[in-house]
């Protein structure tokens, strides 16, 4: 399958270009995103199949594992395609609990641009996410000097474009007021639409959204909703939840993660379905 097939086209990362429908390595790491897969030659595969299928927008994170999926990509695809794009995450570490402690200093920035150049086996990291808030969510703050930190990594060439993650609008703002940002990675779906007026104003800046966790957070009642649309339609909820975050801005770039090569094609195939003005206002309903 090439690029052109996959469901919502491409779109711009800064002067990159990446197919809408992208991939999110978190899940091929074990348990909690600590340790290694319980099938690590299913891990490889479901990476080679991504590729396969026209993906050339994987996302993932030295912290994921850790060290564990950046590895895995880099024995599954390197070298890698000149048409693959990986964008990865620094700002918070992992500890022995299974934590996400936050590593914003600028030592710890450093160290983790490097581990990623190291452990994907690159010269330079094509995108880079400040990751801020923490598990809970956006927390509001400064974010000056941990941005310029990895704006300095940037200026030696290590960095292509970065973006930021887990960002309120006003820290979105303050980025964008240091330097280019490329995408902001926030979590969005169906039922969490706190981000709608930003969506709308990155859009029209050209600026990339990727959503993450595509079904968290649903109430029952929302749950339900969505499930009978699926009915419907003769589909799963989450084939429903992917087709409407690309059918709700062209910015918006999908980077469902599995580790079965089965439900990635099926994941592509539900993003690509065509919704009807009825299962628009009834999805609507659930946000609202």
């Amino acid at each position: 399958m090439s690029s052109n097939s996959l469901p919502g086209g491409t779109w711009p990362l800064g002067d990159l270009t990446v197919t809408r429908f992208g991939y999110g390595a978190m899940q091929l790491a074990g348990p909690w995103v600590m340790g290694p897969p319980a099938d690590p030659v299913g891990a490889v595969a479901v990476l080679r199949e991504a590729v396969e299928q026209g993906i050339t927008h994987i996302d993932t994170s030295e912290a994921y594992g850790p060290h564990v999926t950046n590895r895995l990509i880099r024995e599954a695809l390197h070298p890698y395609p000149e048409s693959l794009h990986i964008v990865t995450k620094v700002g918070a570490n992992r500890d022995q609990q299974g934590g996400w402690p936050t590593a914003r200093d600028p030592q710890s920035l450093r160290r983790q641009v490097h581990e990623n150049l190291e452990t994907l086996g690159l010269d330079v990291l094509d995108l880079v996410n400040l990751r801020l808030g923490n598990a809970e969510g956006p927390v509001p703050g400064s974010l000056a000097e941990a941005l310029e930190t990895l704006v300095d990594l940037q200026k030696q060439g290590l960095i292509r474009h970065l973006g930021v993650s887990n960002a309120t609008a006003e820290q979105v703002t303050e980025a964008q007021a240091i330097a280019p940002i490329a995408c902001v990675q926030n979590m969005y779906n169906l039922a969490h639409r706190h981000d709608d007026d930003l969506i709308d104003t990155l859009a029209h800046q050209g600026i990339a959204y990727v959503p993450f966790f595509p079904l968290g957070g649903f109430s029952p009642l929302q749950s339900s909703v969505l499930s009978d649309v699926a009915i419907r339609r003769e589909t799963t909820p989450m084939s429903i939840a992917l087709a409407w975050l690309l059918h709700r801005s062209p910015n918006i770039l999908l980077i469902p993660g599995t580790s079965s090569t089965t439900h990635l094609r099926e994941n592509i195939a539900g993003a690509g379905l065509p919704l009807s003005a009825d299962d628009l206002a009834a999805l609507d309903k659930i946000g609202h």
